[in-house]
């Protein structure tokens, strides 16, 4: 039972506690102030003011509302303020102060009506913070103490969804997956976001597909079609669409531009442009010299093209070398050993091109590399005579007469005239 008594006592403290709690109702209701329970006494002794008469009161307060944009004529009405005090007699002014009265808003002393005067922007302050008396008409003494209450500005929709940071750049791998992740771009919308759908954005692509989409709630931009090569196609243009009311019609709309690159990827082999390449080699030439260049092109760029020569294997191995050109990626053919037009007259060998760094991804494209073939004709050079021998001996008599033969040398000329020495 005692426990029972001091719930009901607790409980009757709360309820005796939220009579003077605040509550919100809608715009164009009034402001009613309690009753006064009894007289109070003096305020001192030796005479003065009369103090409040209540005993306790309760506030009744309305956030008001007032449309911004307002367009109209004549002032937009806010609401009413109205104390119970107040019976109609004209005997109760009320007063406005705080931010915006008298400037912005305007009470009637005797009605309490609110007027706002001039057209308000919620983006530029979203509510105003006023306090409001009711004091006697004849004597100007408060009738109540002054108390606080809020002047909403109602948002509309006149602000439309801005990129902050478009134009934008982007890219993604050629040869995608359907679904790829390109980026994400967002908008923003001034309106009030807990208000009607002002400020409710949807994306839509009004330039682009159907390379591209784009989730209308989150703005993420994604690849559409599959297989998209940049060696068709490298830059998209995308414009995109943000427009608020969720989308509807009448809604208010920002659009921006993204431009997006296909990255490489290996997916293209070295080809040669031709399958046999004719050479033309002195047989004086150096080893060591570059005795000509061959080149396999690939579509790729950058380590995607690099390309690797290789000769297979064959006649020309033990008398030629082949070495990449890292600037054009051409193959520089060099010379191994000395060359004799006498001895071997052409060279016939296979070169082999192959891409430097591979993607697996790939492979069913068929093999990354390509092959030539390199024919190499020895040109002859008019070479000096030989003599049969590096030295010879011969025998003379003296006194030989002037004239007399004492002996031969002989000598060649081994090229291909033979000409006479």
């Amino acid at each position: 039972m005692l426990r029972r008594n001091c719930l009901l006592l607790f409980l009757c403290f709360l309820f005796e506690q939220s009579s003077c709690a605040p509550f919100q109702s809608r715009t164009g209701q009034e402001w009613p102030h309690s009753q006064t329970a009894g007289p109070s006494p003096a305020a001192g002794r030796n005479g003065g003011s009369r103090g409040f008469q209540r005993v306790k009161r309760g506030w009744v307060w309305n956030q008001f509302f007032v449309l911004e944009e307002y367009m109209g004529s004549d002032p937009q009405y806010v609401g009413k303020l109205h104390t119970d005090l107040d019976k109609g007699e004209s005997a109760v002014k009320y007063t406005l102060s705080g931010e915006g009265a008298g400037t912005i808003f305007t009470i009637d002393q005797i009605t309490g009506d609110i007027h706002a005067l001039r057209s308000l922007d919620r983006e530029e302050k979203p509510y105003y913070t006023l306090r409001a008396q009711a004091v006697d008409l004849e004597t100007s003494r408060p009738l109540e103490p002054e108390s606080e209450f809020v002047i909403k500005v109602q948002d509309i929709n006149d602000n439309e969804p801005k990129f902050l940071e478009g134009p934008y750049t982007a890219s993604v791998p050629e040869m995608s997956p359907v679904g790829t992740y390109v980026m994400k771009v967002t908008a923003t919308d001034a309106d009030d976001p807990t208000y009607g759908n002002s400020a409710r954005v949807v994306y839509s692509i009004l330039h682009g597909q159907p390379y591209f989409s784009v989730d209308p709630k989150t703005g993420v931009i994604r690849t559409a079609l599959p297989n998209m090569d940049r060696e068709v196609k490298e830059l998209y243009q995308v414009l995109i669409q943000a427009k608020d009311m969720g989308g509807q019609l009448g809604g208010l709309a920002g659009t921006t531009t993204i431009n997006i690159t296909l990255s490489d990827v290996n997916d293209n082999p070295p080809r040669f442009s031709k399958s046999i390449f004719h050479l033309r080699v002195p047989e004086s030439s150096a080893v060591g010299s570059a005795v000509g260049r061959i080149k396999a092109h690939d579509l790729d760029i950058g380590k995607n093209a690099e390309v690797e020569y290789n000769i297979v294997p064959g006649d020309g191995g033990a008398m030629f070398d082949i070495t990449t050109n890292e600037h054009n990626q051409e193959g520089i053919i060099m010379l191994k050993k000395p060359l004799d037009y006498e001895t071997k007259k052409a060279y016939t060998f296979k070169v082999e091109a192959s891409n430097a760094h591979l993607d697996p991804r790939f492979h069913n494209f068929g093999p990354f590399k390509d092959t030539a073939t390199v024919k190499i004709n020895v040109l002859d050079v008019d070479e000096p005579p030989v003599f049969s021998k590096p030295s010879y001996a011969m025998d003379v008599y003296e006194d030989t007469p002037q004239g007399t033969i004492i002996g031969a040398v002989t000598a060649q000329d081994l090229d291909a005239g033979n000409s006479p020495v």
